[in-house]
């Protein structure tokens, strides 16, 4: 018997501006878009697209079932959502050896355990996709809506290779034709595409690496590629072995992609491929210049926020705080040592006791070391009630637009805990050093890149 057809989209309305058409047709926040132009709305990109018609008749949903029509002329209905995609997050239909969601512990939310690989998140938020699950229509979908650019996993070029890398779902994957990159690529030929290639060892990385690069060089939408490598866990049961880089094996993936750079920037202006921030922390060596990230359009990768957290510098330093109090910074094991390097001039700073500590995460495993991925577990065995006045944790270890950690605890859960106030730091040297001087707590948000959790719970899906 065949299922039933999914209900039509229903996106929640959140807000009505006041003085609006929809405010004045009586639109309340809790009721539903049903249709715009009698069409069902599947997302934000389709409500924008029929607006931008001119003259459109809106439809929506009471609570108690009743419908409400009225037209807008040429100007914004006033109504604000709940979500940007209103049909549902679009799933991925590999199964990849190095997937992060299937090495998650159990006991968080369940937003956490969504693999998404929604290309319009791509498009509005910077999310990398795949392209595996696409269906013709929303090729032709992309393409006639000019949605550019996207942000795509390629991995590897080598389409035999990929197939066994990420072991694609036969029934999930809606085209075959999908899951050829190549083809994928050449048909998106309109559409600018930053890439990213996680990086194995001895999988995709060496000469089939170069040979990727070298062929993503060839295409003309493909703008820059992101070089990561793979991030394991220690919750890998049934998974397929595999290990993260050694010192060596990182000096050996940056000569290799340092001299695609040097080519790169000779032949075609740009660099072209960058590596992620682990690659030379683990490797021993000093991270590139400010300019050779090329206004670190990669960022929210891992590339380059550890130079972009360090620009700039410190504020003047005062001899002296006129409260004496003791901070301690926890974040994790990659960036504590870089940290502590940064902030060793405070310690000229008469009554100013301050600390950094790399705490271990016992959440996912030790071998992941980025603060982003700190649990609020994680702080509560790695500091001690009482031992500071201030503890500093990184804008990255909250859900975003929130105080929740992980593990759902909260920063007051924490400072209940600990008996001591907690607060984020800044995204930035400078501003983490006025936050540890003058106690002002940092607005700034999020860099993404080191938490692979970040843009999916900022769109409320992950």
């Amino acid at each position: 018997m065949p299922l039933p057809p999914p209900p039509p989209p229903r996106a929640v309305i959140r807000d009505v501006t006041a003085g609006s058409a929809a405010h004045h047709a009586g639109v309340k926040p809790g009721d539903r878009l049903v249709s715009v132009n009698e069409c069902e709305i599947p997302d934000v990109l389709a409500y924008r697209r029929e607006l931008m018609l001119g003259e459109v008749t809106v439809t929506t949903e009471r609570s108690d079932g009743s419908l409400l029509t009225f037209e807008v002329a040429w100007e914004d209905p006033g109504l604000e959502f709940e979500d940007v995609i209103f049909d549902g997050i679009r799933t991925c239909a590999n199964k990849c050896d190095f997937c992060y969601v299937h090495q998650m512990p159990k006991g968080f939310r369940k937003s956490l355990y969504m693999m998404d690989d929604d290309f319009r998140t791509s498009f509005l938020y910077g999310s990398f996709v795949t392209l595996t699950n696409l269906t013709d229509a929303d090729v032709n979908r992309i393409l006639d809506e000019h949605l550019s650019p996207l942000y795509v996993s390629v991995h590897t070029a080598n389409e035999d290779l990929r197939s066994d890398m990420m072991k694609w779902w036969r029934l999930k994957v809606k085209d075959p034709a999908a899951t050829r990159i190549r083809d994928m690529i050449e048909r998106l030929e309109p559409i600018d595409l930053y890439t990213q290639m996680v990086l194995l060892p001895g999988r995709n990385d060496g000469d089939e690496m170069e040979e990727t690069l070298a062929y993503l060089a060839e295409r003309p939408n493909v703008q820059a590629v992101a070089v990561v490598p793979v991030g394991l866990t220690d919750h890998r049961t049934n998974l397929p072995d595999l290990r993260t880089y050694t010192a060596e094996e990182s000096r050996e993936v940056i000569r290799r992609v340092e001299a695609v750079q040097r080519r790169m920037l000779s032949e075609r202006g740009t660099r072209f491929v960058f590596l992620s921030d682990e690659f030379y922390i683990n490797a021993g060596l000093a991270l590139p210049p400010t300019e050779a990230y090329e206004g670190f359009a990669m960022l929210e990768n891992g590339v380059g926020m550890t130079r972009d957290f360090l620009d700039g510098g410190m504020p003047t330093l005062p001899p002296r705080i006129e409260q004496p109090r003791r901070v301690l910074i926890a974040t994790g094991t990659l960036f504590g040592p870089i940290l502590e390097r940064a902030l060793a001039p405070l310690a000229s700073v008469e009554d100013l006791q301050l600390e950094v500590r790399a705490l271990e995460n016992r959440t996912f495993g030790h071998v992941t070391s980025v603060a982003g991925l700190l649990a609020g577990r994680d702080v509560l065995l790695g500091v001690k009630p009482g031992e500071a006045d201030v503890l500093m944790l990184s804008p990255n270890v909250v859900k975003y637009g929130t105080e929740l950690m992980l593990d759902d605890r909260s920063l007051d859960d924490l400072r209940r805990e600990l008996g001591m106030d907690v607060v984020l730091g800044g995204t930035t040297l400078h501003e983490l050093t006025e936050t540890i001087l003058f106690g002002a707590e940092a607005t700034s948000t999020p860099q993404f890149g080191f938490s692979t959790h970040a843009i999916k719970e900022a769109s409320q899906q992950h």
